[in-house]
């Protein structure tokens, strides 16, 4: 095999592709920014158990691992940047009020997501620390709405679940470890036969309520359908009046979201609300987030937090290509006056190319003028 062959859903991004993805990030941000969101940027490499959250086996199974020369410690290549958020909003900032803090870089992961998922998404989020409220959900909600219509995702149909619904159902039924895992896994996958296998040994009110969780999707209804069907736990009577309320909330902004109580698939680390926005044609959801109250819990401030992420990649490669900038032809001359005239041009915000070598294609370069010596002025002139 020849060396510079790349890893199996691993790519380069030549010009024209790289050029979306930086467009739509830029965009992004400035979005982002518009709502009062402060960028952070962690590293992409770091200790792992700064990385990973409350035994998170699914990112911990995501996570590259490597030995540090310098101090003999166990780093990590980030598999998911919200940890890392956390620790700044929980060890550095340490603010008291609330805190919406964004981010946008490359996360690596050992496999990919989903089908045609890339190994190395460029992950955007954007996050709210210090409020439980549900408007910081609502918020959160909206605000990826308006990133994804800046990828051009006008209409998303948006799932929307709470794992405190699990969390309250596997605590009541004794569900630890392996055997946790293993329901978790197979109510997100709605299999029901395998889920009923597993449950042989739970009590007959818990084994209902977590085999009606696969079943319980689609509009407010649901809702009703959960009330009826799932054993009146505190745990489960919380998740559903935050899910009631938040359905009040986004009907005001005009946003009608489906139930989908066995969403469960953002990660061990949430621990409320969950939300997937789903588009036509696109075999995985578009973004993903939820609420992770205790995310900061091992950096010593656990903190309300509620946020969304989404992969600037994989949304780019479908928008329009991106013009490159036109840009002026110069020649190649020591001369005192030209330079003088190009770091005019450049400061003024064009782009000015300088020819090398005897072959030049104006086409390769975008040059559609240059810069000529008229009367003794170096003047831009057409091609």
């Amino acid at each position: 095999m020849r060396n510079w062959i790349l890893p199996e859903n691993i790519a380069d991004l030549l010009p024209p592709e790289a050029r979306r993805v930086e467009t739509l990030r830029r965009a992004s941000l400035d979005l982002i920014a518009g709502f009062g969101y402060e960028l952070v940027q962690p590293p992409l490499i770091e200790y792992v158990d700064s990385l990973l959250t409350r035994d998170d086996a699914a990112l911990d199974l995501k996570t590259f691992k490597l030995t540090d020369q310098l101090s003999g410690r166990q780093l990590g290549l980030r598999a998911d940047i919200t940890p890392q958020v956390a620790r700044i909003d929980a060890h550095l900032l340490n603010r008291q009020g609330v805190a919406r803090l964004c981010y946008a870089g490359p996360v690596v992961h050992t496999l990919p997501d989903g089908i045609m998922a890339a190994r190395e998404p460029l992950q955007l989020g954007a996050e709210i620390y210090g409020y439980a409220g549900v408007a910081a959900d609502v918020e959160i909600v909206e605000l990826m709405g308006e990133c994804l219509k800046l990828a051009g995702i006008a209409h998303v149909h948006l799932d929307i679940g709470h794992i405190g619904l699990f969390l309250a159902l596997a605590d009541a039924a004794g569900l630890q470890g392996g055997a946790r895992e293993a329901v978790f896994r197979t109510i997100q996958q709605k299999d029901a036969a395998t889920l009923a296998a597993l449950l042989a040994d739970v009590p007959a009110d818990l084994k209902a309520g977590l085999l009606a969780l696969p079943n319980l999707y689609g509009d407010l209804q649901v809702l009703e359908q959960a009330e009826r069907s799932l054993p009146a736990l505190p745990g489960v009577q919380s998740a559903l009046r935050e899910l009631r309320e938040l359905s009040v909330a986004l009907a005001a902004r005009d946003i009608t979201p489906n139930f989908d109580l066995a969403e469960l698939r953002s990660g061990y680390y949430h621990t409320g609300l969950v939300f997937a926005a789903y588009a036509e044609g696109w075999p995985n959801a578009v973004a993903r987030g939820g609420r992770y109250d205790h995310v900061g819990e091992q950096f010593g401030r656990p903190r309300p937090a509620t946020g969304f992420s989404l992969d600037l990649k994989e949304l780019a490669w479908r928008l329009p290509p991106a013009a490159a900038r036109a840009a002026i032809l110069a020649p190649s001359t020591f001369d005192l006056q030209l330079a003088d005239a190009i770091r005019q041009l450049r400061a003024a915000g064009e782009t000015v190319v300088v020819r090398l070598g005897e072959v030049v294609d104006p086409e390769e370069l975008h040059a559609n003028r240059e810069l000529v010596l008229v009367d003794g002025q170096w003047q831009v002139r057409a091609l």
